[in-house]
């Protein structure tokens, strides 16, 4: 081979012929094409492909465009390019430029929460933290110039990663101050999480497009509230669910006693387990009673219901107190089931309680009538 003919094949080789870039990742947003020292070929051949397009740029300034389609670079479709370079009377010999493939597709699934508690006055809780998290879609609008120039400047290889965190605190600030401006109370927000993520799609299109980004969706899957408030609510719940409290104690008072009697482990005692059954009886008598009331109609003994002389009066009633338990007030219960409540554990002396006649919620241990019942309940096993 000549000294000529391997001069001109290394001149040749350091030519560029094809300019494509065939995406291989998911998260990478513009891409630019490696020339180094090399330089394009008058009439090398530029491939889009759909997805993509293809932004020249000559010394920092912007270019010709290009969108998805097959491309001859010559000076017939390099207007402003020609006209940077000053090419009057066409060219032949190659030359320099940066070509940059921005990515046009929809971004999927990019995730979004509050780092920190959410502080909010709530209508019905008064003040409360509340957490939220979600997801949101994105693409770069029509026109790439402002995206290149506003946020990936000249980072030759430009992903979600980059911008991600900067979009994520547009989010934040946003879903915070419309959620507080809503004044919608927290046990209500799971019902409109669908009108939230419609309006603030719109109320954060401005943000994203000043960076040159269209926000394509907007959604709000869950606003959660402390772990300790979710649980004092499943207790208010539970407690809904029941119903009349002191019913229900009884109910469970006198099953107990039935299943006392019915024990085997009573050691076969009859006369033992007879007064159990009869005591359970009782109960269950005197639970009827209570439950049927006084318009419950007419007893089934009229002759034993009767007033009798010599009988004494009625036994006075039991005095009911309200019971604070993890900052909910739960109640009234009568003393009985107080005193099963310290035996369980969820009554203490420090616990606070309220009757009619006190002044405000005091300690447990402060009121004479409930203090006796601390020192009453077993050691432990």
């Amino acid at each position: 081979m000549s000294l000529f003919r391997k001069m001109k094949q290394r001149a040749f080789s350091e030519f560029i012929d094809i300019i494509e870039w065939t995406d291989d990742t998911a998260d990478t947003m513009i891409w630019r094409f490696p020339r180094h020292k090399a330089e394009i070929k008058n009439g090398a051949q530029l491939t889009v492909r759909e997805t993509q397009v293809a932004v020249l740029v000559n010394e920092g300034q912007f270019a010709d465009v290009y969108q998805p389609g097959r491309y001859e670079l010559t000076t017939s479709n390099m207007p402003i390019l020609t006209t940077l370079k000053g090419w009057k009377y066409g060219f032949n010999s190659p030359f320099k430029v940066d070509v940059y493939f921005v990515n046009t597709k929809q971004f999927l699934n990019l995730r979004w929460g509050t780092a920190n508690p959410i502080m909010m006055r709530d209508p019905e809780f008064g003040p409360i933290r509340m957490r939220a998290f979600g997801s949101y879609c994105f693409r770069v609008e029509p026109d790439p110039i402002k995206f290149i120039r506003n946020v990936a400047g000249t980072d030759g290889n430009f992903t979600t990663e980059s911008i991600s965190e900067q979009l994520r605190n547009f989010v934040i600030t946003k879903f915070t101050d419309y959620l507080a401006e809503s004044k919608i109370a927290a046990l209500d927000l799971a019902a409109n999480l669908n009108e939230f993520s419609s309006e603030l799609t719109i109320a954060l299109k401005y943000d994203f497009s000043e960076y040159g980004i269209e926000l394509t969706k907007f959604l709000i899957e869950n606003i959660s509230l402390p772990e300790a408030v979710e649980e004092a609510l499943d207790k208010r719940t539970s407690m809904g669910v029941i119903g009349n409290m002191t019913t229900y104690t009884q109910m469970q008072f006198a099953d107990s006693l039935k299943d006392a009697a019915n024990n085997p482990a009573g050691g076969g005692n009859l006369a033992g387990d007879a007064m159990g059954a009869g005591i359970g009886l009782a109960m269950a008598g005197k639970m009827a009673q209570d439950m049927v009331g006084p318009q419950g109609g007419q007893p089934h003994n009229p002759a034993a219901s009767a007033p009798q002389q010599g009988t004494p009066p009625p036994m006075p009633q039991q005095t009911m107190y309200h019971v604070a338990v993890e900052g909910v007030q739960q109640g009234p219960f009568p003393q009985t089931q107080l005193q099963q409540m310290v035996q369980q554990g969820q009554l203490t002396p420090d616990t606070l309680v309220w009757t009619q006649g006190m002044a405000g919620w005091e300690a447990a241990k402060s009121v004479p009538s409930l203090s006796q019942l601390f020192g009453a309940v077993p050691p432990p096993l």
